[in-house]
């Protein structure tokens, strides 16, 4: 398996990311227990607060060494992890998901009305916590929200689309996944009050970021096994959601493709599901889409050049090092 995140290993990142989780569970304490233990669930099941840490350590790239995070930049952090989390029990909603990190799904627990609104709530405390930074950090988190849809619904339209093209899968995974990661190195800027120059690179480097995960995920789908991942592997392939390196077989042309726009475009699973994944696996486009993911990754570097100097802006630059190298244990290569 690859390393840890190197970013994450941070000792004061360590520190500052231990007040984000204290934060957490108290921005979802509500009236009612209930929804509290709702809105808590997933909190507690844990997680690696990748976005939270993209927000404090952006924040910190104007020194040469970290030191601790200001409450406002905590704040910051735990308003983009609200958003995420909200997010996930929308997702598993419309996946029809029965766990989530290791844990029973809310959906599968309560039900899927309790866990909507429960997402809803999240999304809602999240959006309080950034009115209090400013109105340039709520309203950033407001169009961040939309953009999330955005990216979903694009994702939506094109389920079990044979002919869903590259750009119709960029532009959606821009917005469900980067859009995010872009945000949360942006508010770390604002709230940290840095130079609009380094604002906008570290909103380049997440964003580039965000596009080289989520790519690095969709290929983890194909080529990991289900212990590698810690849930099951494939399920982009049974859920009708084409991925880059499927999307490059189905147009390549020849009888692999051929014969992998067979077997999709419809629900599958066991020995169709296996032979539509040993199709892609050996078919050259696994390499072609980390090549993808590799150049936003370069882009991702390229963008904090100004600050690579910094112990923070290195962290973040071996981040970006990181992915690759997982997609790369995974495929064996």
């Amino acid at each position: 398996m690859a390393s840890p995140n190197p970013l994450l290993q941070l000792p004061t990142l360590a520190d500052d990311l231990g007040r984000v989780e204290s934060q957490l569970r108290l921005s979802v304490q509500a009236e009612d227990p209930f929804l509290t233990e709702v809105a808590s669930h997933l909190i507690l099941a844990g997680g690696k607060r990748v976005r939270p840490a993209f927000a404090v350590t952006s924040a910190a790239t104007r020194e040469l060494a970290m030191g601790p995070a200001s409450a406002d930049i905590i704040s910051g952090a735990v308003s983009v992890e609200l958003v995420h989390l909200g997010s996930l029990y929308h997702d598993d909603v419309m996946d029809d998901a029965t766990t989530r990190r290791t844990v029973e799904s809310v959906n599968a627990r309560w039900g899927n009305l309790k866990a909507i609104l429960a997402g809803d709530y999240l999304l809602a405390r999240a959006s309080e916590i950034a009115a209090s930074l400013g109105t340039e950090v709520a309203g950033l988190l407001a169009a961040t929200i939309a953009r999330l849809c955005e990216g979903q619904v694009l994702e939506l339209q094109h389920t079990f689309d044979v002919a869903r093209t590259e750009e119709a899968y960029l532009a959606s995974i821009d917005g469900k996944t980067a859009s995010l990661l872009a945000t949360a190195c942006r508010i770390g800027g604002i709230v940290a009050d840095l130079p609009r120059t380094v604002i906008e690179q570290l909103t380049h480097f997440g964003h580039s970021y965000g596009m080289a995960f989520q790519i690095v995920d969709d290929i983890l789908d194909v080529v990991a096994t289900d212990e590698q991942l810690g849930k099951p592997s494939g399920h982009d392939l049974v859920e009708g959601v084409y991925t880059l390196p499927v999307i490059r077989v189905l147009a390549s042309g020849g009888p692999d493709a051929d014969r992998l726009g067979e077997l999709l475009g419809r629900p599958i699973d066991g020995a169709e599901l296996d032979e539509a994944r040993a199709i892609v696996r050996s078919s050259g486009q696994v390499d072609a889409a980390l090549a993808a993911a590799r150049d936003h990754a370069h882009q991702a570097a390229a963008a904090l050049a100004d600050v690579a100097d910094t112990e923070a802006g290195t962290a973040l630059v071996a981040a970006s090092d990181h992915l690759l190298e997982t997609v790369r244990v995974a495929a064996g290569h």
